[in-house]
């Protein structure tokens, strides 16, 4: 049974308006980042090194070394390379038990003692300024840890 020109004409129309719902209702559903949010490290001034807690990643050359226990050491460095952050106003700390960052930046001398509190992302930083990191980018940033004994 051949489809008249209207009927194909209307199958056309409706697979359109179909479209445009589903990637409409994609981009809505889609994590997407604050526009104030910026590198918390600049190509000037790179990650070198960073201790959470216990657990450290250190740049080695031409690639990212972990602490041996790290399971995600790529997907881990990555994210601490590439974090981006919003400033927001003062607060008062969470509830959330926080988290000791060390950060080691390239070509600084001192390294930089941040608070992070993981739950909420936040982090507090030596100067006491807080910044927020996206939700879309939390989950990367705590390592995942082998806790089978040696």
């Amino acid at each position: 049974m051949a489809l008249s020109r209207k009927k194909w004409n209307n199958i056309i129309i409706f697979a359109s308006v179909a479209m445009v719902a589903i990637l409409t209702f994609l981009d809505r559903e889609a994590p997407s980042l604050p526009d104030d949010a910026q590198p918390l490290f600049d190509k000037a001034a790179p990650l070198h090194q960073l201790q959470y807690d216990d657990v450290w990643l250190s740049q080695g050359g031409f690639s990212w070394q972990c602490a041996p226990q790290i399971l995600n050491c790529s997907q881990w460095s990555d994210a601490w390379s590439t974090i981006l952050v919003s400033p927001i106003n003062k607060l008062i700390p969470p509830e959330s038990p926080p988290h000791e960052l060390v950060i080691q930046i390239t070509n600084i001398a001192t390294p930089q003692v941040w608070v992070i509190y993981p739950e909420e992302g936040l982090l507090k930083s030596p100067a006491g300024n807080w910044y927020q990191i996206p939700p879309s980018l939390r989950g990367a940033l705590v390592p995942i840890i082998n806790a089978s004994p040696k």
